[in-house]
């Protein structure tokens, strides 16, 4: 947040604290999280809280404090007392027109609408008419069950459940349409979000293709583009092959990809290899960054604008065929991983930034190429940094000194080591 927003953690405490100069004075709140990721995520929503409830106050709009409203005109105090006992889906409404709003330019527009998906596709069927001061510890309880029990009808072998990020992202947006509730008198106080019986969860690596799967895909769908099985579907094949060879030597996000335009992306010669690389300029979930692909990545793009570049602001890739990709992966048996984990278009990603470690590239450059931070990749590539790993300071021994000599004996030579 350009250095307004500080996450740190003080020596005699194992959760993350946040803080942010507003309105003349220090702001500060514990996370609750010993995990950083999760800590950063959680200061970045209270800190966009914060600030539009600085924004409310300055603008004169709503009363947070009903005992403020002595010093204030008379017209607030029947609005607020009309407010009291209102539904969730009017919080709801309230919290996605101030979002859009305060958010312009600090988030990707793709991003703020992913909360009026989670609004309208899980909270609003579960809480809708609910009244907000209703929504207890209790009932916010009963929804996470029922995010995890299968719909009636439904096998529980058939049942998949939401992906731990799912849910973690869909109990943010509940807790920040509750805060506006609180911001705006509504409720006096934030119930309980959380999780009972919770352990430290288990961090899992992400799903990618080693040298030799990724070698199998490429060369499948390299067959697929040459000879498609129906010739109307040549089009197709021919852009999934260059969409693996690009994402697999660039390492963007699939949603980047797919906003991504022929002006955004340029063919330069590497200052220091000499080899032609692309420059992207990335929108995604963090606004605007920037990208330098491996050489690999520039004949596909070639192709790419060979065939489809009729203006400047045409769409690379658009919405890519996801059913033909997971067709190759089931043809090639690579649709899951050893541990079971699915893999989808995100694994193209994973597996740009695991080859590059393993070839020994800075993890530092890969974090900003990759637009995500060190503390990230480390956590979630791990097991594949075995290569950046230095043998020599690792298996450093301390040498025994040679033992003093035995009155009478020879003269001792040198000491002996172990095989």
């Amino acid at each position: 947040m350009d250095g307004r927003l500080h996450v740190y953690r003080r020596p005699n405490s194992r959760f993350w604290q946040c803080s942010t100069y507003l309105g003349g004075r220090n702001l500060r709140q514990s996370t609750r999280q010993d995990n950083l990721a999760v800590a950063t995520e959680f200061a970045r929503d209270w800190y966009l809280d914060v600030h539009a409830e600085h924004r409310v106050r300055r603008r004169g709009g709503e009363i947070v404090d009903p005992g403020q409203l002595n010093g204030e005109p008379r017209s607030f105090q029947p609005r607020l007392r009309a407010r009291a006992g209102q539904r969730f889906k009017d919080a709801a409404e309230g919290f996605l027109a101030e979002y859009r709003t305060l958010t312009i330019g600090e988030r990707n527009q793709s991003y703020v609408e992913t909360k009026a998906r989670h609004v309208r596709r899980v909270l609003l069927p579960f809480f809708g008419d609910t009244p907000v001061g209703r929504i207890t510890a209790g009932r916010i309880q009963e929804f996470r069950v029922s995010r995890l029990t299968p719909p009636e009808g439904v096998e529980l072998a058939a049942f998949r459940k939401p992906a731990r990020s799912t849910l973690h992202q869909e109990f943010v947006t509940l807790r920040q349409i509750l805060k506006w509730a609180n911001r705006n008198g509504w409720i006096s106080a934030l119930p309980d979000m959380s999780a009972p019986y919770k352990q430290s969860g288990k961090v899992s690596h992400r799903a990618w293709f080693s040298p030799e799967e990724y070698r199998q895909l490429y060369e499948a769908t390299r067959e697929r583009a040459r000879s498609p099985r129906n010739e109307r579907w040549r089009p197709e094949c021919e852009r999934l092959h260059d969409y693996v060879l690009f994402m697999a030597n660039t390492g963007l996000r699939p949603d980047e990809a797919s906003r991504l335009q022929f002006r955004d992306v340029s063919i330069v010669a590497d200052e220091r290899t000499g080899e032609r690389i692309l420059e992207i300029e990335v929108r995604g979930k963090r606004g605007v960054g920037y990208c330098k692909s491996m050489p690999g990545a520039v004949v596909p793009f070639e192709r790419l604008k060979k065939r489809g570049a009729s203006a400047a602001t045409d769409l690379i890739f658009g919405k890519v065929q996801r059913e033909l990709f997971n067709t190759v992966l089931g043809e090639l048996g690579l649709k899951r991983d050893r541990e079971g984990t699915v893999r989808t278009a995100y694994s193209l990603r994973h597996t740009y930034i695991c080859l590059r470690l393993m070839e020994g590239a800075d993890i530092y450059q890969i974090a900003k190429n990759c637009r995500t931070s060190v503390e990230m990749i480390e956590k979630f590539y791990a097991s594949h940094i075995k290569n950046t790993l230095d043998t020599s300071a690792i298996n450093v021994r301390k040498i025994p000194a040679p033992k003093a000599r035995r009155r009478g004996s020879k003269e001792a030579g040198s000491p002996a080591t172990a095989a």
